[in-house]
């Protein structure tokens, strides 16, 4: 197995051994059958377990902990004017499920389907620019590509099939650009955008700029009000739901700061870098 492929398969499940859920769901198991032991110590760490997890559920359930991690992602990069002249548009992959499109034969958008729209819109606005759709299969090998699956939707949104350029082999945000940068070959001034959700745009505009493709960015599908609000809910799906997806931004900077795929460890506008 190339480095490439080991480094994409320690993430994935490395990932999933991370999640919240399915660390404080181990967390209550395990402190319940701690708790019904026999030795006092096992007693008190199980007890210890599963009043914590229960402690941080609720915390999960009515506080706004996973807006809070996202704010400051979705708040880095803010879509500013574009210039009148757009050479060319990449969006990440993402905001489609392709297995499930395909067996329903019909496009099925995930919560990140606003990528797809704004691609659309942008492609409409701009008809002389050059067009990529990046995006494999990041969920398992041998799966169809978003990519190809997307396109008959492209086409009905108004995106004719000979501007679209489909990269389909990617399957992690550092090969959406180093694939979509060979794909295109970038010259030096031309202007290129990038579409992609709102908390996923600094690690994108970090891999971007570490592979020496300026983009301008032009973020979507917000998690988060423009002012956060610290009221209390009882939500714990939409509370676990928005902490893993920070969780996930957050621990993925700093992965892709330390095995050098990002220009900074949470890359800023230019303006704040100067």
């Amino acid at each position: 197995m190339n480095p490439e492929n080991l480094l994409f398969w320690l993430s994935s499940w490395g990932w999933s051994l991370l999640l919240p859920g399915a660390l404080l769901l181990l967390a209550l198991v395990g402190g319940h059958l701690l708790a019904a032991g026999k030795t006092a110590g096992g007693r008190r760490l199980g007890q210890g377990l599963w009043r914590g997890s229960l402690a941080i559920l609720l915390g999960l359930a009515v506080l706004p902990v996973g807006e809070g991690m996202l704010a400051p992602l979705e708040r880095r990069f803010l879509a500013l004017p574009l210039p009148e002249r757009v050479d060319g548009i990449v969006v990440l992959g993402g905001g489609l499920r392709p297995e499930r499109s395909l067996a329903w034969k019909q496009p099925a958008l995930n919560e990140a389907g606003e990528r797809v729209l704004a691609f659309a819109l942008l492609a409409q606005r701009y008809p002389q620019a050059r067009l990529v759709y990046s995006g494999g299969n990041n969920q398992r090998a041998g799966g169809p590509a978003e990519a190809a699956v997307v396109a008959p939707l492209l086409a009905d949104l108004g995106i004719a099939p000979q501007r679209l350029l489909l990269e389909t082999a990617s399957r992690n945000t550092f090969e959406n650009v180093r694939r979509s940068q060979a794909l295109v070959q970038p010259q030096p001034g031309e202007t290129w955008v990038v579409i992609t959700s709102a908390a996923h745009m600094p690690r994108a505009i970090g891999a971007f700029r570490q592979a020496g493709w300026p983009v301008l960015p032009w973020p979507v599908d917000y998690r988060t009000d423009p002012v956060l609000a610290w009221n209390l809910r009882v939500d714990l799906a939409a509370g676990l739901e928005s902490t893993e997806q920070g969780l996930r931004e957050w621990l993925g900077l700093l992965a892709y700061w330390l095995t050098g795929r990002s220009s900074a460890l949470f890359p800023a506008p230019d303006d704040l870098e100067r």
